[in-house]
């Protein structure tokens, strides 16, 4: 029983039941998949009405911190990237991120990621983030597909350095690189240009293959050093 008491106006009892059913989450130790208690016994423990909980359900479905699904229980999410994206290309759109500042957060971010990578990734994970930089490179032609290569190559990196913080926060960028990336492409002077990109995105995989944390995180610097070149010279920056 949670034997908490709401009050208020309609915004402060879903405020309150959202607070309430976060801390049952944690007070119970729910891990994703489990379920919580049904409305209608959620509504007699926090002595609000069910149109109550219901909307602090789907708040907290909103944030990805719970799972709906018609005619079952609610139960606890996993944590993905989404609403922290949503943040943050929000902030984009009403000037209160800009561009650099975003870039300046991934360079930081990756080139600890990149390192960690470096020693942490298994046989497996550097061999996929090999193979995204190899495939930059075989779809050369093709933009769209070299920056979808590209992005997961940054992911995989992430997801190897074992950290589940840092791919969060990067797999949030992930809409806004796909507005910036294109521009970045076509700003590069010539095919030789975008190469030498792509050659520093084997480089960095190379290192990551090899154990060698320091030279991933050399590469990865220097990778984005040229990225921002590309971004400035095109004036997003």
């Amino acid at each position: 029983m949670l034997a908490t008491q709401l009050t208020g106006t309609s915004p402060d009892f879903v405020g309150g039941a959202v607070a309430a059913i976060a801390r049952l989450i944690r007070e119970q130790d729910l891990k994703p998949g489990d379920r919580l208690p049904a409305e209608a016994v959620l509504s007699k423990d926090l002595q609000v009405s069910r149109t109550v909980v219901r909307e602090a359900l789907r708040s907290l479905a909103a944030l990805r911190l719970v799972e709906l699904g018609a005619g079952k229980r609610p139960t606890v999410g996993r944590l993905n990237d989404d609403a922290f994206g949503l943040m943050i290309e929000h902030g984009v759109v009403i000037d209160q991120i800009d561009i650099q500042q975003i870039y300046d957060a991934r360079r930081t971010i990756e080139a600890r990621t990149a390192a960690l990578a470096a020693l942490r990734r298994t046989e497996v994970e550097a061999n996929a983030i090999i193979a995204h930089a190899e495939a930059m490179a075989t779809d050369f032609h093709l933009p769209e597909k070299v920056m979808e290569h590209d992005i997961a190559f940054h992911l995989a990196i992430t997801r190897a350095s074992r950290n589940p913080v840092f791919a969060l926060i990067l797999g949030a960028f992930q809409n806004v690189t796909r507005e910036t990336w294109p521009i970045g492409w076509r700003s590069r002077s010539s095919d030789a240009d975008r190469q030498a990109m792509n050659t520093l995105h084997r480089e960095i995989g190379q290192a990551i293959l090899t154990g060698d944390p320091s030279a991933a995180t050399s590469a990865m610097n220097q990778h984005f050093d040229v990225s921002l070149k590309a971004l400035v010279t095109a004036g997003l920056i």
